[in-house]
């Protein structure tokens, strides 16, 4: 697959086989590939923790939000839990200088890295934000804050791939 092939085939699955495990060198692949994701400074100023069996379902009842949100997340064999750590000396002296959370985008960037190769693995995911950071930490025996929560697994048979719905190129691009 190429790349638009992946980003066309990638969406947050909401269906998971639950019957179905991650094969472990689809796993390995997949937190190559964050491993490999730049960051500022090559800092890497987050931490992947990897959930499966009873702990990745625990994980995914704290992401549960009202009105059933992420009610799906305990079908996914797999949570993958995104924590931030400090800053490399060379980022925190820009974010100093600059007032610019390079934390975030490099988290930001682990997260496309990782999902986009999990979609070319044949590997479904969603990205969870809403999450109980306490209990998460308490999970997973973490210091510092949880910020995502990453889902994996195979999408449920008949989970159909739906249409993109994104901005038209024009009202998201200008050229100068």
């Amino acid at each position: 697959m190429n790349f638009l092939q992946i980003a066309n085939a990638r969406q947050s699955c909401r269906a998971y086989d639950e019957n179905r495990p991650v094969e472990e060198e689809k796993l390995n692949a997949i937190l190559e590939a964050a491993r490999l994701a730049p960051s500022a400074c090559n800092g890497q100023p987050y931490h992947l923790t990897v959930c499966r069996g009873e702990t990745a379902k625990e994980v995914a009842l704290a992401t549960k939000g009202p009105g059933g949100m992420n009610k799906f997340a305990p079908q996914a064999p797999v949570c993958i839990v995104i924590s931030e750590m400090p800053y490399c000396k060379g980022a925190a002296l820009g974010v100093k200088l600059k007032g610019t959370d390079y934390r975030s985008i490099d988290m930001g960037i682990v997260t496309a890295y990782l999902t986009a190769e999990a979609a070319a693995q044949g590997l479904s995911t969603c990205i969870l934000g809403w999450l109980d950071d306490d209990k998460i930490r308490t999970l997973c025996g973490l210091e510092y804050p949880v910020r995502l929560v990453i889902t994996l697994g195979y999408a449920r048979e008949g989970d159909k791939l739906r249409a993109k719905k994104r901005k038209e190129m024009e009202e998201l691009v200008s050229w100068r």
